[in-house]
Formats: structure tokens, sequence, C-alpha cells
């Protein structure tokens, strides 16, 4: 895997000699899944040589599953770890509400004998992901005519929400983590007032996360349900207590054509297209936006594009700025575990 010239990635360590042929183990954690791969570095790339999966509520900590990792390929005298985190890392250390484990990069380098041990915040590691990406896997939502070069924002629903981005400096893009997705929910129209005081009786402090995630499309879901008392077919109620709740969702939709689900669907993208628009404005991404995570890999044969673009774009005074920002969909959710394992290869000099 080589650097995507269209990502122009600030990774100073790349002309080092001393930084080719490393042997990095990077890992991504998840709240259901840990996923660990073994990589190595060269040519200003990384190379991936395997990698398994892991049941994360199996381990009491991750130097446990870690240990498994190495013990089962075999593995010895690796150089470097980099990992990836659904949560703030704060001076080396990171408690993700998520996970059940306490994380510190100086116990893994004192116990395991790492030269050097990174740990990012999933999205930060997604955007380094994402600079490895081949053109054929970013799906173009919208093409703007007056692509300036500028910074970049990231938004990326899945078992929660991740918002990230890069700024540039210039040159480079450099990524960056934020907790945006923490930040609180505010309804538009008067059936939106409605559903926030519904998840107000549930959470108190309505965040974004809330509509934009897994949980949250249950959440639209079930409101449309209770209380908007759209009718849910008997055969589906069955096969979402059964099955995967979102890809269950996004059939009865595209195959049944179930009215519910549809609206729940629509309802859901059109919150992601104005969180999309928040997030730009924020970032003053004029360089584009990635639309990434789990979800919108799930429904993007049933994404309009037009409608999504015309949605994203409604501003009291920007949409002239937002009317020209580049949209893409990334379409692979192996982003933050090579990212990592790219940052901790180059990311040093």
């Amino acid at each position: 895997m080589n650097l995507n010239p269209k990502f122009p990635l600030y990774l100073p360590g790349v002309k080092n000699a001393n930084n080719d042929n490393v042997s990095i183990i990077g890992a991504n954690l998840r709240e259901d899944i840990t996923t660990i791969a073994y990589y190595t570095s060269g040519n200003s790339g990384i190379e991936l040589k395997f990698q398994n999966n892991y049941s994360t509520k199996d381990y009491a900590s991750f130097a446990d599953v870690l240990s498994h990792f190495i013990k089962e390929s075999q593995l010895e005298n690796v150089q470097r770890l980099g990992i990836s985190v659904p949560g703030p890392v704060l001076d080396g250390k990171s408690n993700p509400v998520r996970l059940n484990w306490h994380l510190d990069v100086n116990e893994y380098q004192s116990k395991f004998g790492f030269e050097k041990v990174y740990m990012l915040n999933d999205q930060e590691a997604a955007a380094y992901g994402i600079g490895l990406l081949d053109d054929s896997q970013l799906d173009e939502i919208y093409t703007s005519e007056y692509r300036e070069k500028g910074n970049v924002a990231i938004l990326a629903p899945g078992n929660g929400l991740g918002e990230a981005g890069y700024f540039f400096d210039g040159k480079y893009l450099r990524p960056f983590a934020t907790e945006g997705g923490h930040s609180e929910f505010s309804p538009r129209t008067n059936v939106e007032v409605e559903f926030y005081q519904f998840l107000n009786n549930i959470y108190g402090i309505v965040s974004w996360e809330n509509v934009l995630s897994k949980t949250g499309l249950f959440n639209i879901y079930r409101f449309l349900r209770d209380v908007k008392r759209h009718p849910e077919p008997e055969w589906l109620s069955e096969r979402l207590t059964n099955g995967n709740f979102t890809e269950e969702i996004f059939k009865a939709a595209m195959n049944e054509d179930v009215l519910i689900c549809k609206i729940a669907l629509d309802t859901f993208l059109e919150f992601l297209a104005r969180e999309a628009n928040n997030l730009t404005l924020k970032l003053k991404a004029t360089g584009g936006l990635l639309i990434a995570g789990d979800i919108p890999q799930i429904f993007r044969e049933y994404i309009d594009k037009d409608k999504f673009y015309q949605k994203f774009k409604i501003s009291d005074k920007m949409e002239d700025m937002l009317k020209n920002i580049p949209i893409l969909l990334v379409s692979t959710d192996s982003t933050s575990i090579n990212g990592v394992a790219l940052y901790t290869a180059y990311y040093t000099e």
C-alpha cells in the first residue's frame, strides 16, 4: 500500500532510510472486534503480511489480546506498535467509553520491548489510512469544478460517530482528531423537536452520536414506530430481533419497500448531510468532505447523491462556499488500522 498523491500527508520520516524494513504491529480497537495485523514498511508505504480478529469482550485487557496475537503468530522482536482507539488520547493514555480497557503506551513499550509505541484516535488514524486508498475506493458523491486546496473534513458514522479532519499547511495535509460527535444535536422542524424530546427523555443531553450511529438509526426507527405510529410488519420485527439491525433495515427498505425503513434511512441521511455541513463549516474544509464509517458503506446503494448534495449545501450565508465542496464516500473499513501502521512507520524522522 503506497500513498495516493491526492492526499499529500505530512510524514516527515518517509525519506529516512531507518524507517524502511521496519516490523510493525497495528491494532484497531472496537467495542465488538479488535483487529491486529502485522506489517513491514518500505518504499514510502506499508505491506500487510497478515491480520486476525478477536472478540474484544473475551479479553480483560489489550495486553492480553496482544500477547495472544504475538504468540499464535510466532512473532519475535517486532520493532513498533501502533494502536487505533475509539476515544481521545491524552499523554499516551486513553480510556475509551466503549471499552473496559485502560490503555497506556508506556505499559506496552515496557512489557513487550517495542522500540516505539504510538496510539491515535481511530478517526485520526483513519485520516492517515485514507491517504493509502486507491481512487477506486473513493466514490464521488459530488465533484466540484472549482476545487480548492484547503482543509478536509471526515465524518464517519458507525458504532459511534467519528469526526476528524486534515489541516492543510500550504503543502501537506496534517490529520487531527476531534470529539465533535459528542456535541449537542439541535432540531430544525416540529417533528425533529418531537424526536429531540424523545431522545432527551432517554439520554438527557442529546448528542449527534445519538442520531448518527448504529444506535442512532435504531433511535430514529423506534421514534417512527413508537411515537409517530408507523406500522412495523411482524416479519420485520422478528428479523430485527434476530439479525443485524442496520443491515436488516437497509434490506427491508431496498428489497421489500417497507415504508418505515425507507423513512428511517431518509431521515438518517438527511441528518448526515446536516452534520456534514456543520463539520465542513467549522473546519472551513474547502479541500473536501470525506464520508466514511460502517453505515454509509452499507447504505451506499440507497444514497441519492444529488439529494444528499442539495441537503448538504443549505446554509444561511455560506452556500457559495458549500456548493463547491467535493464530497467523496470511502468504500473500505480498513483505514484506521492501516493508518496507524503508516503513522507508526513514518511519522518520526
